[in-house]
C-alpha cells in the first residue's frame, strides 16, 4: 500500500481527553475515531490490526475444536425472562422496542440466545460435547466509559460457550479453552498469566482471569515469578487428549496467581520474597464455568446414557478484540509510538523513500516494494513528499516491526538501511541481501 493513497490521519499533539497511553496512541496514529460517548469509528490502521487479533483467535479456537456461528445484536428480551435476568441485569443494558411494541435489547452477551440454539437442537448426550462461538460486537451502557476502546460501551467480543453433559465434562472443556487462551496471548507476542478469579454463586475453581503485567494496568495483581518463565504449549498440543490437556492446566494453575480481589495473604507470605511478583495488570480474557445456570431455567436438557434427562452443564469464555488491541499498546510502546508484535502488525515492513522524486530512490523503492509484495509481506510505502524527519516519526508512532530506508547516499553504495522499531537497531546492508532477509528474491 502506497501511504500517498491510504487514509492515516496522523496527529502531531497528544489528545487532551486522552487518559492512558493506548488510547492517546491509537487517535494520534490514526487507528480510530470517536464518534460518541464510548463509540469508536475504526480507520484503515487500526482494522486491520483488529482483523489480525481475530484471526489468531479464530484459528486457535478453531483448533481447540470449537465451531463459529454469529448470533443477533438485537435480541429478545422474552429469552433473558426465561433465564431471570432481564430485570436483574441492570442500567446497563440499552431496552428498545420494535414497531409491534416488544421489548428487544442490544446484547451484552449471549448465554440466553446460544442456550435456546442448543435447547432447539441438541437432544441427545450423543450431540455433546458442543462449543460454539462469535465475534459479536456489543454494547453496554457503562456509567462511565473511559479508556478509550480499553473500556468502551460498544466492543469487539469473542465469546465460546461449552455444553457438555456433566461436570467432568464441563471440566475437559474448561481445560481446552484455558489451554487455547494461553496459546492465542502468546502468539500476540503476550505474556498472559491466568489468575484465580471469583466464581460467584457457583463456586469451585474453574474461573480464571488472563492478566498481563502493564506499568498502566488497572488493577493490582499477585503471582509467582515462575509463571514468567512457563513454556506455553505448542501447535503439537493435542486437544482431543483431555489427559494432556488437564496436566498442562495444572502445570499453569499450580503456582500462586491472583487479582487483588482473590489475593490470600497467607498464601502469598508463604513465597519466598525473590519469587514475589506484585504489579499492575490489564484483563485480556476470562473463562467461567456455569453449569446449569442458564439451561435449568430455559429447559436446555438432553438424554443421558442413562436415558434420563440432564440439563446441560455450560461454561462461558471471553476475549474482548477491540480491547485487546488496546492492551498489547499499553505492553508494548515507548517515547516515539507503538511497537507492535510482528503477529498482529498492522504492516510487516516501513518502506521509507528518502527523496521521493529522485529517479534512483523510486527506481528502488519500486523494485522492491513489488518484491516485497510478491513475496507475501504487507508494505506500507512512504512515497509521500514529507521532510525525513516526519516520516521517520511517522513510521516510529504506527510502529511496524520493520523499517526500510531507501537514501540517495545508500543507493548510490548499493546498499540499503533497515531499523528493527522493537529494539532501536539499525543495520546497512547490499540491497540484494535485504531482499534476502524477508524472503524476497525479485
Amino acid at each position: 500500500m502506497r501511504l500517498s493513497r491510504y487514509f492515516l490521519p496522523i496527529l502531531k499533539e497528544n489528545p487532551r481527553e486522552a487518559e492512558i497511553v493506548s488510547h492517546r496512541l491509537m487517535l494520534r496514529a490514526g487507528m480510530i475515531r470517536q464518534q460518541g460517548q464510548g463509540s469508536f469509528s475504526w480507520l484503515p490502521l487500526g482494522k486491520r490490526v483488529l482483523d489480525k487479533v481475530c484471526r489468531i483467535i479464530r484459528e486457535e479456537q478453531d483448533r481447540a475444536g470449537a465451531l463459529e456461528i454469529l448470533m443477533p445484536t438485537i435480541q429478545s428480551a422474552d429469552l433473558w425472562r426465561e433465564s431471570g435476568r432481564y430485570d436483574d441485569y441492570g442500567k446497563e443494558m440499552l431496552r428498545i422496542k420494535d414497531r409491534q411494541d416488544r421489548d428487544m435489547l442490544y446484547g451484552p452477551t449471549n448465554e440466553e440466545v446460544v442456550t435456546e440454539i442448543v435447547r432447539a437442537y441438541v437432544k441427545s448426550y450423543k450431540d455433546l460435547p458442543l462449543n460454539l462461538y462469535h465475534i459479536q460486537w456489543k454494547f453496554r451502557d457503562e456509567v462511565r466509559p473511559r479508556f478509550g476502546v480499553m473500556r468502551s460501551r460498544e466492543f469487539l467480543m469473542k465469546d465460546a460457550y461449552s455444553f457438555d453433559l456433566d461436570f467432568e465434562g464441563a471440566r475437559a472443556a474448561y481445560n481446552r479453552m484455558f489451554v487455547s487462551y494461553l496459546r492465542t496471548f502468546t502468539r500476540m507476542g503476550l505474556q498472559a498469566i491466568p489468575m484465580r478469579a471469583d466464581t460467584g454463586p457457583i463456586g469451585g475453581d474453574l474461573s480464571h482471569e488472563f492478566i498481563i503485567l502493564a506499568d498502566t494496568g488497572e488493577s493490582q495483581v499477585y503471582c509467582d515469578r515462575d509463571y514468567l518463565s512457563l513454556k506455553v504449549p505448542g501447535e503439537s498440543t493435542d486437544f482431543a487428549n483431555d489427559d494432556e490437556i488437564a496436566d498442562i492446566v495444572k502445570t499453569w494453575t499450580t503456582p500462586y496467581a491472583a487479582t487483588d480481589e482473590m489475593h490470600d495473604e497467607a498464601a502469598w507470605e508463604k513465597l519466598g520474597e525473590g519469587d514475589r511478583v506484585s504489579a499492575r495488570g490489564i484483563e485480556v480474557g476470562h473463562i467461567f464455568h456455569f453449569g446449569d445456570k442458564y439451561s435449568k431455567p430455559m429447559g436446555a436438557k438432553v438424554t443421558g446414557p442413562d436415558g434420563k434427562d440432564h440439563f446441560v452443564s455450560g461454561g462461558s469464555y471471553g476475549i474482548g478484540p477491540s480491547r485487546l488491541v488496546a492492551a498489547i499498546i499499553e505492553a508494548s510502546h515507548d517515547d516515539n509510538g507503538i511497537i507492535w508484535p510482528e503477529a498482529v502488525a498492522p504492516f510487516d515492513v516501513g518502506l521509507i523513500n528518502m527523496k521521493v522524486g529522485d529517479a534512483e530512490c523510486d527506481r528502488v523503492c519500486g523494485e522492491f516494494y513489488a518484491a516485497l509484495v510478491a513475496a507475501g509481506k504487507d508494505v506500507l510505502y512512504d512515497d509521500t513528499d514529507q521532510r525525513p524527519g516526519g516520516k521517520f516519526a511517522t513510521a516510529d508512532l504506527i510502529g511496524l516491526p520493520w523499517q526500510v530506508i531507501v537514501g540517495p547516499r545508500g543507493v548510490a553504495a548499493g546498499e540499503i538501511e533497515i531499523k528493527n522499531r522493537r529494539t532501536g537497531e539499525r543495520e546497512t546492508l547490499p540491497i540484494a541481501d535485504v531482499k534476502k532477509r524477508f524472503g524476497a528474491t525479485a
